[in-house]
């Protein structure tokens, strides 16, 4: 217990030196509050007005769980940057040399991580309520699927932490960020996977961003109902977004932790 509070107090210190660094640099901060709004009005307005909705339905309404989604994963390319950049000025070497907690720096990451990740769903659904979309189920079901967002989110995270202690190179890891577009692009986020050839759409229906976006469509009550021939993962999103996150958390944690050792 005495080490599982010192790790907790090292982890909690650490998110607090991630939140300062936006504070020292508030650019960063306005561009990424600004991104999730571009996003809704740029998806919103320009594919609004040529894609249809399968079943019917106001295409904004099924498009904003689709953006949360692909804000969620953001998570990754964004805890990777910065790990990288940490180990490769030296940073990291620093926390080596400290009387600290090890799991105290990956933790600082994405516990900071989770914390500026709610801030831009925050600012994507006042967006979006402006836009004209709705939650209907409720406060409750509205709740759960912001819950499960910030569940992927911190698993995605530790996915980031390692990716970052394995690249260790901040110039590299900036050069990765773009391959997260084919990732969002190829899932039901912003189309439906059914008009696509049979290798894409397999590849669609089984990305965690398009589980994360039925699962959000599912508790919002927005249109885009998968069919009766859907694959597990859109007819059982919740569960197969929590599978997700379970998996990322057992493979990643324990790699993250062995490279910081290294």
């Amino acid at each position: 217990m005495t080490r599982l509070r010192w790790a907790l107090a090292d982890g909690l210190t650490l998110v607090g030196r991630e939140l300062g660094r936006l504070r020292r640099d508030p650019g960063e901060l306005v561009a990424a509050l600004l991104f999730p709004a571009v996003m809704v009005v740029l998806f919103g307005y320009v594919f609004g007005s040529a894609i249809g909705v399968p079943g019917g339905g106001d295409y904004r309404e099924y498009l904003m769980p689709g953006l949360f989604a692909m804000v969620t994963f953001s998570s990754l390319m964004g805890v990777l940057t910065r790990t990288a950049a940490d180990a490769s000025r030296g940073v990291m070497d620093r926390f080596r040399s400290m009387p600290m907690a090890r799991s105290a720096v990956p933790f600082g990451q994405t516990g900071a991580d989770v914390l500026i990740g709610l801030l831009m769903l925050a600012v994507m659904a006042g967006a979006g309520l402006l836009a004209g979309w709705r939650p209907h189920l409720g406060p409750v079901a509205t709740v759960q699927a912001f819950a499960l967002m910030a569940v992927l989110r911190y698993a995605l995270g530790w996915a980031g932490v390692y990716a970052g202690l394995v690249v260790r190179d901040e110039r590299v890891a900036d050069a990765l960020v773009p391959l997260a577009l084919p990732v969002t692009m190829v899932s039901n986020a912003f189309v439906p996977t059914g008009g696509m050839p049979g290798w894409l759409r397999l590849l669609a229906d089984w990305n965690p961003v398009s589980a994360l976006t039925a699962a959000a469509r599912e508790l919002f009550g927005n249109p885009g109902a998968p069919g009766p021939d859907a694959a597990w993962p859109l007819a059982h999103p919740v569960a197969a977004v929590l599978l997700w996150s379970a998996a990322l958390l057992a493979i990643f944690v324990p790699l993250s932790l062995r490279a910081l050792s290294l």
